[in-house]
């Protein structure tokens, strides 16, 4: 009878999770879709560089090019795009080299501004020259986040017809006491440095000027702002952000708008995790696997921080071997000699080899990156890879399933250890980008993504692993994870 009614408590459980998952999912996506709404996407494209032109029907404003931030894309930026669209600009968002659509890699030395930067900015001027060619309109405005707001202020500095530059997280060392004309500089309050960078540039034009006032001297205007509560991404989201932005740019066209901003964030964070809550219940149904014996506190130390150490030690010499992705081999043989070196000392115990364990892993897979994936693509950032992203994700997925599958078995040690693991192959991956930061530069943005993956992926490895064992939550979690950095990673010439 007891057995019975837990049965009982455990299905109701399930179902009102699932009722919770469907009604967040469906509610998130009435407001994403709320926020597109009127507004009509074309295809642009400047050369290889491909773009979307953001316009409600008959709009006659002045034109917007929004460049994205490094590891960015045009959907990242779309709060920007949409909000502006609406206020009846014209809008054109574009991927730039190595990122998002873009098939080019990016090239060049990034240590010089003759070298990457002059290339981003003659990629820039190009999708400029095309925007202006499609819809005929010559007043032109720049927005631009992160790596992009040197770039798009360059950009204006070379171009008389841009009017005003809305710089997003901004650092840029073009910024002068007369130049741009109009800027509007727009930090996250988790942003100290740019917080202070911003400040600096504002009292280029008034040495008294505070954050959150507007200088002017002959022939310049300019603002800093700071968007509460936000950091480097969430200020892509944040409504005070996108409303500086949209007024300053009506005040600099003589403009006035009425519409509300369009801030898809906290709506596509609802989605994301009605999507992974979904999963819980679908594999709760599957009957729980035998848990794994304990792993001694001794080994499960040495899995967990030996390997760290010696992965980037070992393949130091081996330097990135050459493919047209730079630096995403010796990533690839960096998470699998971490991953098999920790599965070798954990002595593979427990994985629990079965076509049950198989077909389990491979569910939340193709659910994290069908389904979820999907969902991202569409409202947050590019996750759909071109064709010449699918080499790059292969290898990362042959490295990424050894250390899922050692991050699996790890979880057996405790959750201190298992913790600690995750925490040594950050670290890991940081040594060898400063052991060879010339060849593996490309790599010092796969760090913060493998962190984001465990904050976002890590209950549903938890999850697949009750399911089906750790072999089950090392397969699904690393075919995810390879996935993820196949397609976040900014592609390099070799």
């Amino acid at each position: 009878m007891m057995a019975q009614e837990g049965e009982r408590n455990m299905f109701v459980t399930r179902i009102g999770l699932a009722l919770v998952a469907v009604a967040a999912i469906l509610v998130s996506l009435w407001q994403l879709e709320a926020g597109r709404a009127g507004v009509t996407r074309s295809a642009l494209a400047a050369g290889t560089t491909p773009a979307t032109l953001y316009e409600m029907p008959g709009a006659d404003g002045p034109l917007v090019v929004v460049a994205h931030g490094f590891a960015g894309s045009r959907q990242m930026m779309e709060g920007y795009a949409l909000t502006l669209a609406k206020s009846g600009y014209r809008v054109v968002g574009f991927d730039f080299e190595g990122h998002g659509r873009n098939p080019v890699p990016m090239s060049g030395d990034v240590t010089v501004i003759e070298g990457t930067t002059a290339r981003l900015v003659a990629e820039t001027q190009a999708v400029v020259r095309a925007a202006r060619a499609l819809t005929g309109e010559t007043r032109t405005a720049l927005v631009g986040h992160s790596m992009a707001s040197d770039i798009v202020i360059r950009t204006a500095l070379a171009d008389p017809l841009v009017e005003a530059v809305v710089a997003v997280s901004a650092y840029s060392e073009a910024i002068t006491g007369q130049a741009p004309a109009r800027l509007l500089l727009i930090s996250g309050q988790g942003e100290p440095h740019l917080r202070q960078a911003a400040l600096a540039s504002l009292r280029q034009v008034d040495p008294s000027a505070t954050e959150g006032e507007t200088a002017q001297g002959p022939g310049v205007i300019r603002r800093a702002v700071v968007a509460p509560w936000v950091e480097h991404v969430g200020v892509l989201h944040s409504p005070t952000a996108l409303r500086e932005a949209r007024d300053w740019l009506d005040a600099a066209f003589g403009r006035a708008t009425a519409e509300p901003v369009t801030a898809p964030g906290p709506w596509l964070l609802l989605l994301l995790a009605g999507i992974l809550l979904l999963a819980r219940p679908v594999l709760g149904l599957l009957p729980a696997v035998a848990k794994p014996a304990p792993i001694p506190r001794a080994r499960g130390a040495m899995a967990a921080f030996l390997p760290a150490m010696v992965a980037p030690l070992v393949l130091w010499p081996v330097g990135s071997p050459l493919l047209p992705v730079q630096g995403v081999a010796h990533l690839a043989l960096h998470l699998a000699l971490l991953g098999l070196m920790q599965v070798a000392l954990l002595r593979g115990a427990g994985l629990g080899m079965s076509s049950r364990a198989v077909l389990t892993g491979l569910a939340p897979a193709l659910w994290g990156i069908a389904v979820f994936g999907f969902a991202l693509d569409r409202y947050g950032a590019s996750f759909m890879p071109h064709e010449g992203r699918i080499l790059p994700i292969l290898l990362l997925a042959l490295g990424a399933v050894p250390v899922m599958l050692g991050d699996a078995l790890l979880r057996g040690a405790g959750m201190a250890l298992h913790l600690a693991g995750r925490l040594a192959l950050i670290l890991s991956l940081g040594v060898a980008v400063a052991l060879n930061p010339g060849q593996l530069f490309a790599l010092f943005m796969a760090a913060p993504v493998v962190l984001l993956f465990f904050l976002v992926f890590g209950p549903l490895g938890r999850w697949t692993g009750r399911a089906g064992g750790p072999l089950a939550a090392g397969l699904g979690q690393g075919l995810i994870l390879g996935w993820a950095l196949g397609v976040a990673l900014p592609l390099f010439a070799a």
